[in-house]
């Protein structure tokens, strides 16, 4: 006795057919198209701006004394850090919100893709949004030692709302996350 395997057409079952104003107010999701299209050119960009760093961190190394090295790696982490937020929003929002890619297998699927809903994301972008923060804090941080002078680049001021900011962040990620737990624990008593 031999089985045959089932063609592709008939494994999969048809899609129930949409009456004309649902068809249109669930294909307007295609309409953010373009805009991840639109995020693709910005991380492009960021790449230009990586390069133009890098060489400019490579060409003049031996000149640069080891607080401007460190502030140049900062610069270069910074850009990295805001790709990754790019490609998080670009993939996840996508798989989200307008289409699935049917990465499921593929060698390259990002872990966290498989597991990526609208809470999830959020919390991925608020986490990614701190570290990116962080960072131009820690930079704010390293040159603090010129407060005061000319070569200062911002002031007491600036640095205290520089921290305040990054705290706000901090607790509105803390806040994002509580409030997604109450959400999933509350469908999960539901659910029984």
């Amino acid at each position: 006795m031999s089985v045959e395997p089932v063609p592709a057409t008939e494994a999969r079952p048809s899609s129930p057919r949409l009456a004309l104003l649902p068809m249109i107010i669930f294909g307007s999701r295609w309409l953010q198209l373009p805009l991840y299209l639109g995020l693709i050119v910005a991380q492009c960009v960021y790449i230009a701006l990586f390069l133009k760093e890098l060489w400019h961190l490579s060409w003049h190394a031996l000149d640069l004394t080891e607080q401007q090295i460190m502030m140049s790696v900062l610069a270069l982490i910074d850009v990295v850090m805001i790709s990754n937020l790019l490609v998080m929003v670009i993939v996840g929002g996508y798989e989200t919100f307008v289409s699935r890619l049917d990465l499921q297998g593929h060698p390259d699927e990002p872990e966290w893709l498989g597991h990526v809903n609208a809470s999830v994301l959020k919390i991925k972008l608020a986490m990614a949004i701190i570290g990116i923060s962080s960072i131009a804090l820690l930079r704010t941080f390293i040159e603090a030692g010129n407060l005061g002078s000319d070569r200062a680049g911002f002031t007491e001021t600036g640095v205290m709302w520089q921290v305040l900011i990054h705290l706000t962040f901090v607790v509105s990620a803390i806040g994002i996350a509580f409030v997604d737990k109450l959400s999933d624990s509350g469908m999960r008593k539901h659910a029984e």
